[in-house]
């Protein structure tokens, strides 16, 4: 299906996918990861330097990397265990959105999240990590137990509840950066100069697309904390 603003193509669904997840996105999705991993390998190397030697340029970011992940993330969490357990598991969460949105803006790539399979899989990850962890912390029997209180003819609608958690939790997300990649589209399709569409390709890949996975991550802090504490 093809949907066209004047000879500029908007949106498609093709038949390239792989187990209904498109190919290109698959492809943005492994070269995301790479990007990261290699971060991650060029980081370390900073830690390989005598304690009194002068930081060297990679410690220094790592120290503040570090230091902003732990601040804005760790002390959301309400419970100490399962702060030690899940801190870096969002703190990946937040790194692998934020560089999926930030690569939009090289040109001739796509970010993963406009394609809603990725925002809907990152939300189930949540969606399961938080009742496994209400189990583990809880127990099962009282956990379970606690989606009929405080009457048991609450049942039906705190499970819609919890079912539309990861649906909001992936719209959220999906809807603001495919958002701005239509807009970019519009911009670029209906207006001649190229500055004014670059800059907003430059608002919205960047600082739009690490606001927006700050807002997943802390939300995934916030399910978490409320199913620990049921």
């Amino acid at each position: 299906m093809l949907e066209h603003l004047g000879d500029k193509l908007v949106l498609q669904f093709g038949d390239s996918s792989i187990f209904g997840l498109d190919v290109i996105t698959l492809i943005m999705s492994w070269v995301v990861m790479a990007i990261i991993i290699g971060l991650a390998l060029w980081l370390r190397r900073g830690l390989n330097q005598d304690v009194e030697d002068e930081p060297s340029g990679r410690l220094v970011i790592l120290e503040w990397l570090m230091d902003t992940l732990d601040r804005q993330f760790a002390d959301a969490f309400e419970n100490d265990r399962v702060k030690v357990e899940l801190y870096s598991f969002v703190s990946t969460l937040f790194i692998f959105i934020t560089i999926s949105n930030w690569i939009s803006i090289v040109p001739g790539f796509v970010s993963p999240t406009q394609d809603y399979n990725i925002p809907l899989s990152l939300a189930l990850l949540v969606f399961f990590v938080s009742h496994f962890y209400g189990m583990k912390i809880n127990g099962t029997g009282k956990y379970l137990k606690s989606f009929a209180e405080p009457y048991p003819f609450m049942l039906p609608m705190n499970l819609i509840s919890e079912v539309a958690k990861p649906l909001s939790h992936s719209f959220r997300l999906f809807g603001n950066v495919f958002g701005g990649a239509v807009l970019i589209t519009v911009l670029t399709a209906k207006l001649i100069p190229i500055l004014l569409p670059a800059i907003f390709q430059g608002f919205y890949g960047l600082f739009i697309g690490a606001i927006q996975a700050f807002v997943f991550a802390l939300l995934a802090v916030s399910y978490i904390n409320v199913a620990v504490q049921s």
